[in-house]
């Protein structure tokens, strides 16, 4: 794929490296301060040494009773500003980053120009690099959830070290195979606009195990098709190399349900898929692919 001196997204957020899961500095829990004496009571020698504490956090810029309350570090702290500053990884990562933001644009001309043909204004989703862990509107996540959307902030999560799963545990390699996967969750970000994903979450609250996951199979193909659209304009505009194409499929084909289900546990249960077959990832990306209208990414009427 053709990314590099292209436009870059201004909607990303680098979160990287962030103290625990919600960047407290004293972890997802805080600090607990013994508690001595019946009644709950705290002893004098508890008293002083929490004051001493406190003082010590304070000089480092950490109101220590706003973080136990669970509140949120004051404007004035240093450790806040820290975590706002731009990060800064290897040679290698801060590619990496280029290359999602410069994907993430790429998404964004593409939905600003079908929504506006369509008299609407796409409103673009923001995307957040992590590592490790993460706190979303959607609640907490790890990286072993693999790149996600969370329609309560309107948001990407993706940690970049699941490029290298891609490869090595999915054989699933290339920068389109990767393109495909941030523009899968721009796909949940556009259903999320268009009404699609608060009606299956309405839908699913009075649905079996069963049937959540038949209709969460529809989702998924639906995102997948909507990736296909933006790779359809992206090869446009002449940005695809010879084989893109082919890396597309594959990946869509080694994160099948099916396929992950061969791999670790040797037999399916297809009452269990909630992304949809290998052959069908596949069918429906290069159908949005083949047309790049929205229209033919109906996947909620008739067979799939």
């Amino acid at each position: 794929m053709e990314w590099r001196g292209r436009r870059q997204s201004d909607n990303i957020e680098d979160r990287r490296g962030d103290s625990g899961i919600g960047g407290n500095p004293l972890g997802r829990s805080g600090m607990r301060i013994p508690i001595g004496g019946g009644g709950g009571r705290m002893s004098v020698g508890t008293l002083v040494l929490f004051v001493v504490i406190y003082f010590v956090f304070k000089a480092m810029g950490i109101d220590l009773l706003q973080v136990m309350d669970g509140g949120s570090l004051g404007p004035s702290s240093g450790y806040e500003q820290s975590q706002n500053a731009p990060r800064q990884g290897s040679p290698a990562e801060e590619e990496m980053k280029a290359f999602v933001s410069t994907v993430l644009a790429e998404t964004e001309d593409t939905w600003n120009g079908i929504f506006q043909a369509n008299g609407e204004t796409y409103q673009e989703p923001k995307l957040v690099l992590f590592s490790n862990g993460i706190r979303s509107a959607c609640g907490e996540a790890s990286s072993a959830m693999g790149p996600f959307y969370c329609p309560g902030d309107q948001k990407v999560y993706l940690d970049m070290a699941f490029f290298d799963e891609l490869k090595t545990q999915f054989n699933a390699s290339g920068d389109f195979a990767q393109a495909y996967v941030i523009a899968h969750e721009v796909g949940h970000h556009v259903q999320n606009l268009l009404g699609v994903l608060p009606k299956f979450n309405q839908m699913r609250q009075g649905m079996s195990e069963v049937e959540a996951n038949r209709m969460s199979v529809r989702v998924e193909l639906q995102a997948d098709c909507f990736a296909g659209v933006w790779g359809h304009f992206t090869k446009q505009k002449g940005l695809l190399d010879a084989g893109d194409l082919e890396e597309a499929l594959n990946a869509a084909t080694q994160i099948g349900d099916d396929t992950l289900q061969r791999r670790s546990q040797g037999y399916v249960v297809p009452d269990s898929f909630n992304h949809g077959t290998s052959e069908q990832r596949r069918t429906w990306f290069q159908r949005g692919f083949q047309s790049g209208r929205m229209s033919d990414c109906d996947t909620f009427k008739g067979n799939i």
